[in-house]
């Protein structure tokens, strides 16, 4: 069999094309520019790599952007200080505060902080409670790349069995969410394994649907799943650098066996990364919209 590969930087530059006229279009019917804030505490060189990818991303499509770099020894008050400023800014749309934070941050505290219309991240409880209910929501922007990566690589998500490695925040529950929703993109029978799980294999080798995120490289082997399975690996590792110095990255699958039983999967790099900071900015683009009432 061989594997279709689903390539997340082809899928999110199509995405990106039609962000780009939508945002072409808001600017000249209704003058209409969509604002995203970015907040980064340190040095943290991974945060720096996400943040500048943002940027860059922003201002190719025409989101007017601001970014705040802070020092790692900025209190808690003061970021709570410059997120109300923003929250009373007109001009911007959308605030995401670049996690992790320092130990002496209280994360929880600031995440509840962002106003929900400008929680572009959906990580807000509001938004969150949303989702879980079905109410029209910001989508966590990794789950909601992964749903996208299905819909526009033509897998079938309803009635499959899909099965989610990982329970974070961030990444497996509201992907379960999202995958039980009662929509023509959704209504999947939805398992959830984690680190506590007695036997993984036992639930892999029985998905239509297979997304990991974990954060172990290579940790699902061919022999974990069955032939025919879909494949979404959302790890990223870095496990040592070549002879030139480049990293060496892998995902939470082992990409080279596993493809020879998959029917489609995604590789990494190139995979579910490039998506999240597409949905970031269309998140940003429909908080625009939501401001000025054209949605």
């Amino acid at each position: 069999m061989s594997a279709q590969i689903i390539s997340g930087t082809e899928i999110a530059r199509q995405i990106r094309q039609e962000l780009s006229q939508e945002i072409a279009e808001l600017k000249e019917r209704h003058h209409l520019t969509p604002g995203l804030a970015t907040l980064l505490m340190g040095d943290d060189p991974a945060s720096q790599i996400y943040v500048n990818q943002k940027g860059k991303i922003s201002q190719s499509l025409g989101i007017y952007s601001e970014r705040y770099d802070l020092p790692a020894t900025t209190s808690e008050e003061e970021l709570l200080t410059l997120i109300d400023q923003l929250n009373g800014n007109s001009r911007i749309h959308g605030i995401l505060v670049q996690l992790p934070l320092p130990q002496h941050i209280n994360e929880t505290s600031v995440l509840c902080a962002i106003d929900p219309e400008k929680d572009v991240d959906g990580f807000h409880p509001m938004n969150l409670g949303k989702l879980m209910l079905g109410n029209p929501a910001y989508l966590p922007c990794t789950p909601c790349g992964i749903q996208q990566l299905l819909i526009r690589s033509g897998i079938k998500v309803e009635g499959a069995e899909v099965v989610i490695v990982g329970r974070s925040n961030i990444v497996g529950k509201p992907m379960a969410n999202i995958l039980l929703q009662k929509n023509p993109w959704a209504n999947a029978t939805v398992t959830v394994c984690h680190s506590l799980s007695r036997d993984i294999s036992v639930h892999t080798r029985r998905a239509d649907i297979l997304i990991v995120a974990i954060g172990k490289p290579k940790t699902i082997t061919a022999d974990m799943v069955k032939e025919g399975v879909v494949v979404i690996d959302v790890g990223v590792n870095r496990i040592g650098k070549t002879a030139t110095g480049k990293s060496i990255v892998v995902g939470d699958v082992d990409f080279d066996t596993v493809k020879l039983k998959a029917r489609a999967i995604t590789p990494v790099p190139g995979g579910v990364g490039p998506m999240t900071i597409t949905m970031l900015m269309a998140n940003t683009i429909t908080a625009a919209k939501r401001t000025a009432g054209l949605s």
